[in-house]
């Protein structure tokens, strides 16, 4: 993370036409490869896999993921899917990361599914044929100003108690048995625990979704945000990347996944960027 220092447009604000300074996240966007395509029917209410496709040219390194198959028919396969389009009820493409574009030191790409939205089945499986084989980029599908839903596994904490997992307040000093943790845990009746009582238990490590995260900017040179030392845990960027506004769930080297937002909330003024801190992370 970093921070900008720019002028708040937000009417009705107590800072209104002030300068401010706002914490940002940036992300590490290398191009997708488009994989396959794969198409869903809708039976008994649930999403039932019908067929998929995958281009004859699936990069080396997914080997380290699933077995890639040689002499790989793509042209029978498309048209094998064309002949079901009457049925297909969703429409997804198959995308991998290429981890070598960035400073993760991740070697073993991830492969994920989008689902592909507009028109009718015919229209998505055309979309979806142009890009097969071809690298996606975010900002071909991202846009500045807009807002995003951010998808991420959080920091893992392991097996904390009450205080830290659920901010109950400690007992006092002289309580009997425990002093970090709640008074009581129930009643007689119901003959057991309900789950509304803060118990020790795992913390972190749970997929969670942010919503409403917007979009500062997208560029391509990593030099206009890479900090004198990188950034910590992380290193320098390398690739494209894209700045949100505010914090995002997970550490600093693990996936993160962007999607349309599902609640759109009220549009905001997209931030001029006054000045950007490049300082160090390190804390030298």
């Amino acid at each position: 993370m970093t921070h900008f220092v720019t002028i708040d447009q937000l009417e009705g604000s107590l800072t209104f036409g002030k300068e401010i300074s706002v914490p940002v996240t940036i992300l590490e966007t290398p191009p997708l490869i488009i994989c396959g395509i794969k198409i869903y029917e809708k039976k008994n209410r649930n999403l039932r896999s019908i067929g998929e496709a995958w281009t004859a040219n699936v990069p080396k390194e997914f080997e380290r993921l699933i077995t890639i198959q040689k002499d790989v028919d793509e042209q029978g396969s498309l048209k094998k899917i064309e002949t079901q389009l009457d049925k297909v009820s969703e429409v997804r493409v198959i995308a991998g990361t290429q981890p070598r574009l960035t400073s993760t030191g991740q070697k073993k790409p991830k492969l994920f599914e989008i689902k592909i939205g507009g028109g009718n089945s015919k229209d998505q499986f055309e979309h979806a044929k142009k890009l097969l084989g071809k690298e996606l980029k975010s900002s071909q599908v991202l846009k500045e100003g807009n807002s995003v839903d951010v998808i991420a596994i959080t920091k893992g904490k392991g097996i904390q108690g009450p205080v830290k997992r659920w901010g109950v307040k400690r007992l006092l000093h002289k309580s009997r048995k425990t002093v970090r943790g709640v008074g009581s845990i129930g009643g007689w009746t119901p003959n057991f625990v309900m789950y509304s009582v803060p118990r020790a238990g795992q913390m972190g490590f749970f997929q969670r979704t942010e919503f409403n995260k917007q979009i500062v900017k997208i560029g391509e040179d990593p030099k206009e945000v890479s900090p004198s030392s990188g950034f910590l845990n992380y290193g320098n960027v390398k690739s494209q990347y894209v700045m949100i506004k505010g914090s995002i769930p997970g550490t600093s080297r693990r996936l993160v996944i962007m999607r349309a937002p599902a609640r759109v909330k009220r549009i905001e003024p997209t931030p001029k960027i006054e000045y950007l801190s490049l300082e160090s992370k390190q804390g030298d």
